[in-house]
């Protein structure tokens, strides 16, 4: 019953609007500090793998592995995909532009911060984002998804049901 008002209802749209413009800003203004003042996530990543010891540790082993062996020796990459990804998962947000991908993108976001032992705002966005996730379609409704998803479905329904002609014989 709340899945299908979450998907359907006017209302629910009204409301992926409020969340969307509060996690839209959260993203935006996170990944633009981060562009505007310099970001390097080294300390950050080192910092996690700190927290991968001892007898309780905040860090699972697996996740240490990810960072120790892909995230750290590849930081300059992270570097870049961090602010600009919480830059961009912002902006798509705000617009309601394909809110259901950004939303997920986001709470990926969210979960490798809280895999990396921080809490912070992290559980509180991904909670929030989980409407956003259920509702689906109905989250963007009020924003640019309106427009852009019924094209895009026209778009890939001409493209891949175009009946097939077979090739002209050649003699």
């Amino acid at each position: 019953m709340v899945v299908k008002w979450l998907r359907e209802h006017v209302t629910a749209s009204a409301l992926m609007v409020v969340l969307r413009l509060y996690l839209g800003y959260e993203w935006m203004m996170a990944g633009w500090e981060k562009i505007t003042q310099g970001f390097d996530a080294t300390g950050f990543l080192k910092g996690a793998l700190a927290k991968a010891t001892g007898e309780h540790p905040a860090v699972q082993s697996w996740w240490a592995g990810f960072i120790e062996n892909v995230a750290l020796p590849n930081v300059g990459l992270f570097n870049f995909l961090v602010p600009w990804g919480e830059f961009l998962v912002g902006i798509a947000l705000i617009l309601g532009l394909f809110t259901t991908f950004a939303a997920l993108m986001g709470a990926v976001m969210n979960f490798a911060f809280m895999f990396s032992g921080t809490t912070s705002t992290n559980p509180q966005m991904v909670l929030l984002t989980v409407f956003i996730l259920v509702a689906g379609a109905n989250a963007g409704r009020y924003g640019f998804d309106h427009w852009v998803l019924p094209y895009l479905r026209h778009w890939w329904t001409n493209k891949t049901h175009r009946p097939h002609r077979p090739a002209a014989a050649h003699k």
